[in-house]
């Protein structure tokens, strides 16, 4: 056997794809694989790791490296994030929890101007019915949580309550999640943010890939011109990717999501360049310095800084300037996640394609369901969708494909879920419903009655709670699933 190592090293990952070939077949995409599927015995997730020997190796050749913390495959895939994207940079986090954590954090920074900082007291608006870690991090920092109702039929924010929840000289940024990859309604939230110099926060965990068009005249007074990193232009329109839009946003590479590093998430800067190391300082320990891991004196002045009271000198890499967060994933993850990026373009069309056909399919049984539509879209029919005056159109990336059980249907969403259940079929519900219902804010409402607000009643939250179900688009499904998802549907119907 060679002693060589780079020649053990590539016998090692020879190896590794033929062992990763052999075992993770079930993990790769769709229309490539290649395991029978038993209707009723093989299990139909709702989401879940798609992937090949490329990823396996990947995470092979990272680890035998054994830098382990964040180093080179981080740096390469931050910057071919921030390239796909078209935003300024992306931070790394070992999760989108953590990423969300990171971007309001930033946001406290003392660096900022004064009447732009969010300070304890100050207040963040943003959705009722969503994930939890979405509002949370509003709550650690000290500001308060404004809650406005959803939209039932796009998951999304009302966003006619924008200036209901207003605050003068309290209101400070607007943080919210584009639900199950539809975009919200970005032509009125930033119109709202620019209105009153409001930051806004895009949670685009679940919505990777999904675009958001409007008039070249609309995107101008919103301050966009055709220059702006991450446009795509047409004659009339400009096209973002989600995600592109406001100051900040967030990214989960978790395994259900458009793409995974096992977990991990990132921190995307938009076109505010020092909330970079803002961010990386929060997650970084809360210190100033902005060497690397394992990098030394990238200021050139390492021991010529006088910050605080410490003394003249103090080695930079220990000075703190927020009360910061140990937040960064391994670069393993990172060598993975470089991979899956390459396959991101075709797992985005995979979505689409698996909620096209499920809607397809189930288009006669909207006597039962409620279907959900893309924002901005009127109608859908069997040739696409129409779409509302206001000349903004979405396409959705979609992270599930959500059905709400009608009130007057003859079974009820938990016999539905349930049924699906049995049947070896992922379902969810949309998170955590009405987080307002939840038991941690029913009880924060009891010991802090002022630690946040609610806007009115949230009908539409609790509808979300009440009847919706959602059944996987990504893109391990194979034609042989969806058709056995779709049979197993039509055949609960029409026995209840």
């Amino acid at each position: 056997m060679s002693t060589d190592p780079e020649t053990l090293k590539a016998e090692i990952l020879r190896l590794t794809r033929e062992y990763s070939a052999l075992v993770h077949k079930p993990n790769r995409p769709g229309s490539e694989n290649a395991v029978p599927f038993e209707p009723g015995q093989t299990g139909v997730p709702y989401a879940g790791r798609v992937f090949t020997e490329d990823e396996v190796e990947a995470a092979v050749s990272s680890t035998l490296d054994f830098w382990l913390t964040l180093g080179k495959e981080g740096k390469a895939f931050e910057e071919e994030l921030t390239s796909f994207l078209g935003v300024r940079h992306s931070v790394l986090a070992n999760s989108g929890s953590s990423a969300n954590l990171l971007a309001i954090s930033a946001l406290t920074s003392h660096k900022l101007p004064e009447g732009k900082r969010i300070l304890p007291g100050d207040e963040v608006i943003t959705v009722a019915a969503g994930f939890p870690t979405t509002v949370s991090p509003i709550i650690q920092v000290g500001a308060v949580p404004v809650f406005i109702d959803n939209d039932p039929v796009t998951g999304n924010a009302r966003v006619e309550q924008l200036e209901v929840a207003f605050t003068p000289g309290k209101t400070k940024a607007v943080m919210m999640a584009h639900t199950l990859g539809n975009p919200f309604d970005l032509g009125a939230v930033l119109a709202f943010c620019r209105k009153h110099d409001l930051w806004l926060v895009e949670d685009n965990c679940d919505a990777l890939g999904c675009t958001y068009s409007m008039s070249i005249a609309q995107a101008r007074e919103l301050g966009f011109t055709e220059n702006s990193p991450g446009i795509g232009q047409s004659e009339t329109h400009i096209t973002r990717y989600t995600g592109t839009w406001g100051d900040l946003s967030t990214q989960s590479f978790y395994p259900p999501h458009h793409l995974t590093l096992g977990e991990g998430g990132a921190v995307n800067i938009i076109h505010r360049p020092p909330l970079k190391s803002y961010v990386e300082s929060f997650r970084d320990w809360g210190r100033d310095c902005w060497c690397a891991s394992g990098v030394d004196n990238t200021c050139g002045k390492r021991f010529g800084w006088q910050l605080g009271e410490l003394p003249q000198g103090y080695d930079h890499k220990f000075i703190y300037s927020h009360l910061g967060y140990n937040l960064k994933p391994l670069d393993p993850q990172a060598a993975i996640g470089r991979k899956q990026l390459e396959k991101l373009p075709a797992f985005i069309e995979a979505r689409k394609s698996n909620w096209n056909t499920l809607r397809t399919e189930l288009a006669d049984l909207e006597e039962f369901f409620e279907f959900s539509l893309p924002t901005h879209a009127t109608n859908w029919t069997a040739g696409g969708f129409a779409w509302d005056a206001s000349g903004c159109q979405t396409d959705c990336s979609w992270f599930g494909f959500m059905l709400r059980t009608r009130p007057e249907a003859p079974f009820s969403r938990t016999e539905f879920a349930s049924h699906l259940d049995e049947n070896k079929i992922g379902n969810r519900m949309l998170f955590g419903g009405n987080l307002l219902r939840q038991p941690v804010f029913v009880q924060l409402g009891k010991d802090r009655p002022d630690a946040f607000r609610v806007i009115g009643e949230t009908p539409g939250a609790d509808q979300l709670m009440n009847s919706a179900t959602f059944i996987g688009t990504y893109p391990g499904l194979s034609d042989a699933m969806l058709d056995y998802t779709v049979t197993t549907v039509r055949e609960f119907v029409e026995k209840s």
